[in-house]
């Protein structure tokens, strides 16, 4: 399979960690084509910038589809999953909403724990849009926003290790999800520690992007009851516009 993995932040060091992360889940029968935002945010840490970035995924996923099998949203807030989902025919997974998923399958109640706090009710929005938020256990995050997120896995693991084990101690979760793209890997690294499993979002999405795939092959065209009718555009890539207009291949 060929798995597009859409980081529609800036960071390309973000895209390179998730691709490495997202080839050891897959295995080398299985390719991951990492791509990075070439405008918008460093890094997206807000519902304003998400709907923004949202845009620039849609683009970034319909400029790369040739030969894909699947698409990985590789952003916490999913920015652009359910635009996504409405025009593309094969199946898009978003790194929240993959996470969220996994954690009810794997205990009663999950807390998502992240780097900072102006994250805090977006991330709630994603639990609240997964039908999920009567699972929910809460947002956890520090007190203040880091003054540089590349470093946060090291400069916050011992504070974002105690917030896990609070989030299980007084909280009741049974599971814990890291969120935001700069925590990615740090769920393995930190679980020997936290006394309750621990999600690495990136992790979740390859691997239901991979059973969704096997589950529903496709083509999703003939069945996608919710696919925008066709419109003229102005200022779009040639490629979404292609395919907001129903053009067909190659149109």
């Amino acid at each position: 399979m060929r798995l597009l993995l859409v980081n529609p932040n800036m960071t390309r060091a973000m895209t390179d960690t998730m691709v490495a992360i997202a080839a050891k889940v897959a295995g080398p029968e299985h390719e991951i084509v990492g791509l990075t935002a070439d405008r918008g945010f460093p890094y997206i840490a807000s519902r304003a910038e998400s709907q923004i970035a949202g845009g620039i995924a849609l683009e970034m996923i319909a400029d790369n589809l040739d030969g894909a099998d699947a698409v990985i949203m590789a952003a916490f807030g999913d920015p652009g999953l359910r635009g996504a989902r409405e025009l593309f025919d094969l199946p898009v997974v978003g790194m929240a909403d993959a996470a969220i998923m996994s954690a009810a399958m794997l205990g009663d109640r999950f807390s998502i724990v992240t780097f900072s706090p102006v994250m805090r009710r977006w991330y709630l929005d994603c639990v609240r849009d997964s039908g999920l938020i009567d699972r929910s256990a809460g947002v956890r995050t520090p007190h203040d926003h880091p003054l540089d997120v590349n470093g946060v896995k090291e400069t916050l693991r011992a504070e974002l290790c105690a917030l896990a084990r609070r989030a299980v101690e007084e909280d009741g979760a049974d599971v814990v999800i890291l969120g935001g793209a700069p925590l990615a890997g740090l769920a393995q690294e930190i679980a020997p520690e936290v006394p309750a499993i621990v999600v690495d979002p990136i992790s979740a999405a390859v691997a239901q992007a991979l059973a969704l795939v096997r589950i529903a092959p496709g083509p999703f065209s003939a069945v996608r009851h919710c696919k925008p009718i066709a419109k003229t555009s102005v200022g779009l890539s040639p490629s979404l516009r292609s395919i907001v207009g129903h053009e067909p291949a190659g149109g």
